[in-house]
């Protein structure tokens, strides 16, 4: 097999990190590797896959008792083997976070808002839908008022219905009359979102994936353990990034925006190891009924198609 040096690098990189955050870690690999092949499995293979990257036996243990303790997982016990799935809110909550990462890239956008008034909550729960609805990408364009151009109104009224406050805010939608991009709306959405810190973290991810695309050209043979590694590790970073991007039109993003070439950079270094880091999840895990399953066929229109 090939094994690249730039990637064990990058693993290294990873365990020499400190904190390790287990947890959010073990969120990536269900959300990308273990939810769209039935979203359970054994834990010792899960421990097993997740040791080389740093993470030993008690902090897998520790993070996936948090993880169930805060609904994400449960827990089946099969002799004396458990075997952790995602419950059914955890896997709503992952289809929720995940589907920013393998969506369109830049959807056609109307020049329509959505607007949500939160003047007639209490401080703390306004605090808190402020909260959630900032993680979706919304901005607090004046004093209890907050916006979006392109949210998605399934995260919105699951959010409202889990807050209950649906009938104690006021949701507008608003279309522009004239142009979409005019200077008044640009300052605006500088004023609102923070894209100039988030720009610079999206070229930190770029320096350091375009090195790795660069070497994947043209190998073959690539060590599928390998593969496994740089694919969480990609997603991994990305996730992060895009927990805090509030994905606005393009139309409204500044020239030349630095996250349009992090999410082609992550696009097409997926496309290249993602059938190998199959194999080798094939290869390692288990669930109580033996192997994973293959791959549900929403996992192959990621990106666009793999």
């Amino acid at each position: 097999m090939n094994r690249l040096k730039c990637i064990d690098d990058l693993v290294e990189e990873f365990k020499n990190q400190r904190p390790i955050r287990g947890g959010s870690l073990i969120i990536t690999i269900y959300g990308d590797a273990i939810a769209p092949r039935g979203g359970s499995v054994w834990l010792g293979s899960l421990i097993s896959l997740l040791e080389p990257l740093g993470l030993n036996q008690r902090l897998v243990r520790t993070s996936i008792f948090r993880l169930t303790k805060e609904g994400w997982l449960t827990s089946n016990q099969v002799g004396r083997r458990s075997y952790y799935s995602l419950t059914d809110s955890g896997r709503r909550r992952f289809e929720s976070a995940f589907k920013r990462i393998y969506a369109e890239l830049y959807p056609e956008w109307k020049g329509q808002w959505d607007m949500i008034i939160t003047t007639q909550l209490d401080n703390e729960l306004r605090k808190v839908l402020k909260k959630e609805l900032e993680w979706q990408g919304f901005g607090n364009i004046a004093p209890g008022i907050m916006a979006h151009p392109m949210a998605d109104m399934a995260e919105i009224n699951s959010t409202l219905q889990e807050l209950c406050v649906t009938n104690e805010i006021i949701h507008m939608k608003s279309s522009l009359l004239e142009n979409q991009t005019s200077a008044p709306l640009k300052e605006l959405v500088h004023e609102c979102w923070n894209l100039e810190t988030l720009s610079q973290d999206y070229q930190v991810f770029l320096d350091r994936f375009r090195p790795i695309l660069r070497t994947l050209d043209g190998q073959t043979d690539l060590d599928p353990e390998q593969c496994f590694q740089l694919r969480t590790l990609l997603i991994h970073h990305y996730r992060r990034l895009l927990l805090r991007d509030p994905r606005l039109p393009e139309k409204l993003l500044p020239a030349d925006w630095v996250g349009t070439s992090a999410r082609i950079l992550c696009r097409n270094i997926y496309r290249q190891i993602f059938q190998p880091a199959e194999l080798y999840l094939s290869k390692t895990q288990e669930t109580a009924d033996g192997p994973l399953p293959d791959p549900a066929p929403h996992f192959f229109k990621r990106f666009g198609g793999l």
